[in-house]
């Protein structure tokens, strides 16, 4: 019988789903029968994990460096943060944000609203977003959380060495997913004294009962999944 050129295409097709499924069961991939619509491939590559990753940039020239990764699965984090640069033996609060109208971008000097020459939480808003997760090392790590100082990491030597799988929202983990969301770490020492007062900056934008050094951003970076992540509707 002959066999038309769309027949030959679909055949392997066919035969390339399957060995993507085989391959993935020989793996030992968790490959689960969908439920939803969703291919099975893609179920197992989704609870494998997506993961994501970025490398911090400065902000308010704190002089922070490092890089985070966040492993996706299904509504599970996995964030590994290695942060360096920061105020030694000090709490940094650190989130990750996200809102639907912001540019899934990290602040810059255009930010700076009131030009006095300092980027605040606040003013970076627009570019980064709302807090939707408090990296805490410890309970909570909702929205509620973000100025919980006494759980936050600590940075001896002037890094931080941060990991926690936590459970979130389906939203917030489609918008660490889809590239949208960014991790910022707060807590620098404008005047070098070496903590955190109201001598350097004044008070905080957030909370008036804290300095502006507890709260300004000392760097972010926006989640990139990695080319092989599967992006789903």
């Amino acid at each position: 019988m002959k066999t038309t050129r769309a027949g030959s295409i679909g055949t392997l097709a066919l035969l390339a789903s399957g060995a993507l499924v085989t391959g993935l069961v020989s793996s030992g991939a968790a490959v689960a029968a969908p439920t939803d619509g969703t291919p099975a491939a893609v179920t197992g590559m989704l609870n494998q994990g997506v993961k994501t990753q970025t490398h911090f940039q400065q902000l308010n020239n704190s002089g922070v460096w490092g890089n985070a990764t966040v492993t996706v699965r299904h509504r599970q984090l996995t964030v590994d943060v290695d942060a360096r640069g920061l105020l030694k033996d000090m709490p940094h609060a650190m989130h990750i944000h996200f809102s639907a109208d912001s540019s899934h971008t990290c602040p810059t000097v255009s930010n700076d609203t009131n030009a006095d020459h300092r980027l605040t939480t606040s003013e970076g808003g627009p570019a980064y977003g709302n807090v939707r997760v408090s990296l805490t090392t410890r309970g909570a790590h909702g929205p509620g959380s973000a100025l919980a100082v006494t759980r936050f990491p600590t940075a001896p030597r002037g890094r931080i060495q941060y990991e926690r799988t936590i459970r979130v929202g389906r939203n917030v983990a489609r918008a660490v997913r889809d590239g949208e969301a960014a991790i910022v770490i707060h807590g620098i020492d404008y005047n070098q004294n070496g903590k955190y007062d109201f001598a350097g900056a004044g008070k905080s934008d957030l909370d008036p009962n804290l300095p502006a050094e507890a709260t300004d951003p000392v760097a972010c970076g926006i989640l990139h999944p990695q080319r092989s992540a599967i992006q789903l509707p």
